[in-house]
C-alpha cells in the first residue's frame, strides 16, 4: 500500500509533467481555433487545471488505496 505522502509526490510529479505538456499544448490548440491568449493568460489556465488535476489525482489514488485496505482487511 501507498502512503498518503507518496500518493502525494507521484500526483505531483506526474502533474507538474503534465502542466509543461499543457502549456505547450494551451499555447498551440487555442490560436488553432481563434482563440488568441497572451501567455500570462495560459499561464493561468493551466495552472487552474493543474490545480484542479493535482486535488483530483490524489482523491482517486487515496481512494484506491482506501478500498485495497478494506479488501485486504476482510
Amino acid at each position: 500500500m501507498q502512503t498518503k505522502k507518496m500518493s502525494w509526490i507521484e500526483t505531483v510529479t506526474s502533474t507538474a509533467i503534465g502542466f509543461i505538456v499543457s502549456l505547450v499544448l494551451v499555447n498551440i490548440v487555442l490560436p488553432a481555433f481563434a482563440f488568441n491568449v497572451r501567455f500570462a493568460q495560459s499561464l493561468t489556465i493551466t495552472a487552474i487545471f493543474t490545480v484542479a488535476s493535482i486535488i483530483r489525482g490524489y482523491g482517486v489514488r487515496r481512494l484506491f488505496n482506501y478500498i485495497y485496505q478494506k479488501r485486504s482487511e476482510g
